[in-house]
């Protein structure tokens, strides 16, 4: 960590900008914590990247990712929110108060820092893949299936989730194609159990997608490879999701915070705090089960109420 002069203290420091990073910072504003945010690369998150939010609640109509975390952001500036775009490059927590360098450059020591760097779904890194996400292609069946009710998809991944994530789709959709890339699943055998006996999908092993097809607005294919004979063929598809997993955004925090082997957060049940004293963490960063926006909203307001009597705690000790 080297030693900047740029150097500020802040009672509240929030390193992320998803639906996490921004009801933390509401709630710590409104408490008077004075917070400031950094938002990360990429304000506003994963959601930025969605269209059509359906299904958070306040928003009848439905409403655009970007469009939400304009919302979201003005409502923490709203209450005196200090949002500041740049991105948090080393962080040291071996001592109070802890202490962050963004950009490299400067340093800001911090009473209470709130992690709300999510996660990032992994892709297989087609071309055709990125050029169509959002219009059929998705990383999350949950947030997403509904639009495609009644139709014939397709969704990669042979883990838990995909598993989840095909069962869920099957009770949505005409008929899924599972692509399995290996000849068997890496998912639990109480999952595998329950893919295989949903009558509308199909698992296809050995299989591995080639190309998403599309008429320039919407997906229209995908072109799969058996990865044993050689043989390519086309299914007739209007939905792709990609479920291989997410990679949490915590490669900074290593060596100093507990994390799973995949290097999600670890948190104390029922709380935000990790094992840092001061030190909370929210959103999807944490969580590798819901990872949706209202279930990060709701952790980031626990991280903030959390950070809160922490501080009260420590003025009357």
């Amino acid at each position: 960590m080297q030693n900047n002069d740029v150097q500020e203290h802040v009672q509240c420091l929030i390193i992320g900008s998803g639906p996490a990073g921004y009801t933390a910072a509401i709630y710590a504003a409104r408490a008077d914590m004075k917070p400031v945010m950094y938002t990360g690369m990429e304000a506003g998150g994963q959601l930025t990247k969605t269209t059509d939010v359906d299904n958070f609640p306040g928003y009848p109509e439905g409403v655009m990712g970007p469009e939400m975390m304009e919302d979201f952001r003005k409502q923490a500036e709203r209450f005196g929110t200090d949002i500041r775009f740049g991105y948090v490059s080393s962080v040291d927590f071996s001592s109070l108060p802890h202490k962050v360098v963004v950009d490299e450059t400067k340093t800001i020591t911090a009473d209470t820092v709130i992690i709300a760097t999510g996660a990032t779904a992994k892709w297989l890194g087609l071309e055709s893949e990125q050029k169509y996400n959002g219009f059929g292609v998705s990383a999350c069946a949950v947030c997403d299936g509904f639009f495609f009710r009644g139709q014939d998809v397709a969704i990669v991944g042979a883990g838990d989730t995909a598993a989840e994530e095909a069962t869920y789709l099957a009770k949505l959709c005409n008929k899924v194609y599972m692509l399995v890339r290996r000849d068997e699943f890496r998912a639990s055998k109480a999952m595998v159990n329950r893919v295989l006996n949903t009558p509308n999908l199909e698992v296809l092993y050995n299989t591995e997608a080639e190309e998403v097809i599309g008429d320039g607005k919407n997906v229209t294919g995908l072109k799969v490879r058996n990865n044993v004979s050689g043989e390519t063929k086309e299914l007739n598809i209007t939905g792709f999701f990609v479920a291989i997993g997410h990679k949490p955004n915590t490669d900074i925090f290593k060596g100093q915070l507990d994390m799973d082997e995949t290097g999600y957060l670890i948190t104390k049940p029922g709380s935000s705090l990790t094992n840092i004293e001061g030190v909370f963490a929210c959103g999807d960063v944490q969580d590798n089960y819901y990872r949706q926006a209202i279930t990060a909203a709701g952790s980031g307001c626990m991280a903030a109420l959390d950070a809160e009597r922490y501080l009260a705690s420590k003025e009357h000790a």
